[in-house]
């Protein structure tokens, strides 16, 4: 198996109950690290103050999740904050030496919302599925040579009661222990 990074992106992980379960189911996986970027960074990320570090991690993980809460059709500031420095940095700035050294990195999107499954479609309530609204994010990864992998999804995030966060939490452990032993790791850099 090799190191799997979730870098966490809720705004406010003391309100949190879905973003929490899952993110404790996962810390509880073997060669899983969890990183709170919100308690990293409360004050936001800097091309030139952050980036660097940030790179580093990457570079040391075999497979990367990012973990979100879906907020307005869209991933919260920090996480557009962090792909405008990290990733600025890796692919424009040190292509080289970073960008290239991460291409073909395994990546998954792990997102809570706050809605049913059915609202994201056309027609629904939301209008768009979450496979367009994640988009932007398919985008990204295309362009900085990630591997896209299947999204884990959680619906009615803010209305689960304790025993559907704790089977969400399993079955998130669950779905990131096929992914990681179904996913070739590339070796890190």
């Amino acid at each position: 198996m090799g190191k799997t990074l979730v870098l966490l992106f809720h705004p406010n992980m003391k309100r949190s109950r879905a973003n929490a379960a899952l993110a404790s189911a996962a810390a509880d996986l073997d060669d899983v690290d969890v990183v709170d970027m919100q308690a990293v960074f409360p004050q936001g990320l800097d091309l030139f103050r952050d980036a660097e570090g940030e790179a580093a991690r990457l570079l040391e993980a075999e497979r990367i999740v990012l973990q979100f809460p879906v907020q307005w059709y869209s991933t919260p500031p920090l996480l557009k904050a962090w792909e405008d420095a990290v990733l600025t940095r890796m692919f424009y700035i040190a292509y080289e030496e970073e960008g290239l050294r991460l291409e073909g990195r395994p990546l998954m999107l792990a997102a809570t919302a706050g809605n049913v499954r059915e609202a994201y479609q056309p027609g629904g309530t939301n209008l768009f599925s979450m496979d367009s609204l994640f988009a932007p994010l398919k985008a990204t990864a295309h362009r900085c040579g990630l591997v896209w992998y299947e999204p884990f999804l959680l619906y009615r995030a803010d209305k689960l009661g304790p025993d559907e966060l704790k089977q969400a939490g399993a079955d998130y452990a669950r779905a990131l222990s096929i992914w990681i032993e179904k996913t070739p790791a590339r070796e890190a850099a």
